[in-house]
Formats: C-alpha cells, structure tokens, sequence
C-alpha cells in the first residue's frame, strides 16, 4: 500500500501552492495532469494501491470501490457529492472526507454577478459597442427593487440571501430544511416552492444534485415564473431541464437566464446556449484564486481528519 496520495482532481494541481503544501506533507503524491476529468478505468489505474486519495468531479461508485481495496480515505476537492456513492463507500470501508461552504463567496458573488449583467442586458449590449452599435434600449431594473428568490438555503444560498438584502432587495427562500433563525436575522421570507416561482422577479438555484431535485425546473415550474423573470443557476446541471429554458427564452415566456453548471460539460443543449438573453460561463463559480486554495487546504486537511460526508448541501 502506498503512503503518498493520488490526487485525482485535474484542478487541485493547477496551484502550485496546493501542490507545495500537499508535497510537504505527504512526498512523492501524485497528479493528474492530463487537464480534465478522469473517467472509470483511468481513475482505477491511478488510485490503484493508494490509500488516500484527493478527488474532484470524477465519478466513485461501486465499481470503482469494489476495484480499489488499499482505498481507505477519499478527501473531497470542492463541494458535491453527488459524484460519490456514499453508501458504496461506507460498505467498501473507504471515508469520505469533505469541508461543506469553502466556495461560498465565490460562488455566491458570481451569482450576484448574473443577476446585475440580466437585469442591465450588460451582455448584449457590450457586444453591440464592440460591434460598433451604440443603443441605449433602458428598461433595466435594479437588485434593490427586486424580489429574488433563492431556491435552496444552505452555505451558498444564504451567502446570495445577505448579499442580496445588502442590495436592499426582497428574498425569498425555500428549502427543505429549517433555518428560522438565518430567516429572521436577515429579514428572509420563507415560502413554498411553488410561492417562490410565481412571486420572483429573479430565481436563484443553490440546491445540491440527487434524486429529489434532478429536473426540479421544467416546463411546468418555468411556465408558473414571471414572464419579466431571470433563471440562475450555479449549483448543478441537471437540476433545470435545459431545454425546456431553451424554448421559454425563445418563445419570451422567461425574460433572460445565466448558467455557470450545465447537464453535460461542455454543454451539448446548442439551442439553449444560442438562445436570446441566456449567459453561460464554464463552471467557474469557484475559481477564484481565494477559492482554490479554501478547498485545496480543506482537502489537504481532509487527509487526515475532518468531519465524515453525510449528505449534499450546496
């Protein structure tokens, strides 16, 4: 059995500084350096005789555990789970180590960032200037008017509740768990699912991935939303039926929508990223520098002690 980790996460080794700190504590750790993803055989041969591992969005279910009998610990590189089989890995022995929240702020400010780019059409409109057209169409609305609802109220949810109130707007929250107290303290209306769709001006989506919430946006819950309404999501794809958002925006039955995460990355759905009003950046919500090095500590850290996974929370 190996004593170095086996890094699986093509992100954790882009900061030499994660690299550096990792090095010092465990020495001879290995990388992935091909740049992307591992998928199932590959992941296999690199964790193959490890014991610890750092992973990020690769895809650990039974197969890869029944493969990997040294695997004792498996720190988690940013947050989401529903990459793990957390069941499997509880049967097969192996720890899943993971820091719930380290993106937040980062996360949350890109957020907020979609919202003021929707609201002002800054997309479009800057793309005219390059192109030489000069038109000021107004009609853009403020955050501090605005009634935003925020689907989801867990570490990133609630960062986008106090930056949203700071804005002076109206929040609204829904969220299968109780945060009475988070709710009272920051003048945040809890209201049901349905509620939240069809009073928002801005709906913002912070719900983890998994069975409950996979397609929790289609057809039906876009046509209960505002005609003027704006869609975000930095959680997950495949919590919003992508084309389904893709028709609303043509047919203008939803004003504009901004997606960080998407169902397939690189996205496949060409007629939602073609679609009018929509903004779509390639899962970028934690990178910032400040985040990348929150979770690359946290799951250096994570290596050798830190609270067990028990279930998703954004």
């Amino acid at each position: 059995m190996r004593a170095e980790v086996a890094v699986a996460s093509h992100s954790f080794p882009k900061s030499q500084t994660l690299r550096e700190e990792l090095l010092a504590r465990y020495p001879g750790s290995t990388f992935n350096e091909t740049g992307r993803p591992l998928g199932r055989d590959a992941l296999i041969a690199f964790l193959r005789g490890h014991a610890k591992a750092i992973t990020g969005l690769e895809t650990l279910d039974e197969a890869v555990f029944d493969a990997l009998p040294d695997l004792r610990v498996v720190s988690k590189y940013g947050v989401g789970l529903d990459m793990i089989d957390l069941e499997a890995a509880r049967r097969h022995g192996v720890a899943i180590r993971w820091t719930p929240g380290v993106n937040r702020q980062a996360v949350a400010e890109l957020t907020i960032g979609f919202m003021i780019a929707l609201c002002r059409s800054i997309v479009p409109l800057a793309l005219n200037v390059r192109e030489g057209v000069w038109r000021q169409p107004g009609g853009g609305r403020q955050l501090s008017s605005a009634v935003i609802g925020v689907l989801g109220c867990g570490h990133v949810g609630q960062q986008v509740a106090r930056l949203c109130r700071a804005f002076g707007a109206t929040v609204l929250a829904h969220d299968v768990r109780a945060y009475d107290e988070f709710y009272r303290e920051y003048g945040v209306q809890p209201v049901a699912f349905s509620a939240l769709l069809e009073q928002s001006d801005i709906v913002t989506v912070h719900v983890p991935l998994d069975a409950s919430t996979r397609g929790l946006i289609g057809a039906h819950e876009l046509s209960s939303m505002k005609r003027a309404a704006y869609l975000v999501n930095t959680a997950r794809g495949g919590i919003v039926d992508e084309s389904a958002v893709a028709a609303a925006l043509v047919e203008r039955r939803l004003a504009g929508a901004a997606f960080d995460v998407f169902t397939a990355e690189p996205p496949v759905t060409r007629e939602l990223l073609r679609a009018p009003n929509f903004i779509g950046t390639p899962h970028i919500g934690a990178g910032t520098h400040e985040a990348v090095l929150a979770m690359g500590r946290a799951a250096i850290a994570g290596l050798d002690d830190g609270p067990e996974a028990v279930g998703p929370e954004e």
